[in-house]
């Protein structure tokens, strides 16, 4: 079977599962094309140049590859939905950069699905390699991190974190907040405590 049936087949499976549902927006000239999607309730507009792929593992509830200058800068962002506190995660995303030359920037905003905080993170990125469990990492430097948790009143907890090489994640940076109704210009400093 081919990647793109492979792809269609994962697709399926979580829309007739419930997890994701998807419709394409038709834009006018001069705005690019999203992709409605909704996932556990989770609405998101999601540019059509970002491909959906099928999850990695089960923490994951969708995927998308978002494309760099080269197949080689693309980055990856993730969404999952799980708990925590908001200081404990922020703090165990900067904890995934090693400390030498990791530059952190943390705003929070509010959208009409809720509250969220977003971490913007630079550095060199410890990546997982292998079995989570096992704890093994590689570094990777020149990478950035946008990581978002976005509190909804009655659906949930879930996070947006978009890493890949730092030019890729900061030109796909307003993308990302667009996705689920956001603006830079809207969000406030937050210091982790």
């Amino acid at each position: 079977m081919s990647l793109n049936g492979v792809l269609r087949l994962a697709c399926s499976f979580l829309l007739v599962a419930g997890v994701v549902s998807v419709s394409t927006t038709i834009a006018s000239a001069d705005e690019p094309k999203t992709t409605k999607v909704t996932i556990k309730g989770l609405e998101l507009e999601v540019p059509a140049a970002w491909s959906s792929q099928p999850p990695a593992n089960s923490m994951r509830l969708a995927q998308f590859l978002v494309p760099g200058a080269t197949p080689e800068a693309s980055a990856e962002l993730v969404i999952s939905s799980f708990g925590g506190a908001v200081d404990a995660n922020l703090n165990r995303w900067a904890a995934q950069f090693a400390a030498d030359g990791r530059e952190v920037k943390v705003t929070r905003g509010k959208v009409p699905q809720g509250e969220y905080y977003l971490s913007d993170i630079t550095g060199t990125f410890n990546q997982p390699v292998g079995p989570p469990m096992a704890g093994k990492t590689k570094a990777v430097p020149g990478t950035r991190s946008l990581s978002v948790m976005l509190l909804t009143p009655e659906k949930g907890t879930f996070f947006l974190k978009l890493t890949g090489p730092d030019a890729t994640v900061k030109a796909a940076a307003d993308d990302l907040r667009k996705t689920f109704g956001a603006s830079a210009k809207d969000e406030t400093p937050y210091t982790p405590q």
